[in-house]
């Protein structure tokens, strides 16, 4: 079956933009499953958003002590003591 060109509607803008054949293609090479929610440009825009948030500095840091060896050690979120921390060797382990 021929793809065809759709019309969508950008979910950030309410405008409407044509989701192309070889769009389609692309995205079902890629093993997506969904349709496209945003228009190119608001896609352009979220992407640079995104890209400088990531560039804008270090990930906040929490401090933790590893339930396995007990050393001091800095973990990506903030834990709230219902499951296990590691540090860096024990969860490599």
């Amino acid at each position: 079956m021929a793809l065809q060109d759709k019309t969508l509607t950008c979910k950030d803008c309410d405008s409407d933009f044509v989701f192309s054949a070889s769009e389609q293609e692309f995205y079902a090479e890629k093993g997506f499953q969904n349709e496209p929610q945003r228009c190119p440009s608001c896609r352009k825009v979220r992407k640079q958003r995104t890209t400088s948030n990531s560039n804008s500095g270090q990930r906040q840091m929490f401090s933790a002590t590893c339930s396995s060896c007990g050393v001091q050690t800095q973990v990506p979120f903030k834990p709230n003591g219902t499951k296990p921390v590691y540090c860096r060797d024990c969860f490599q382990r």
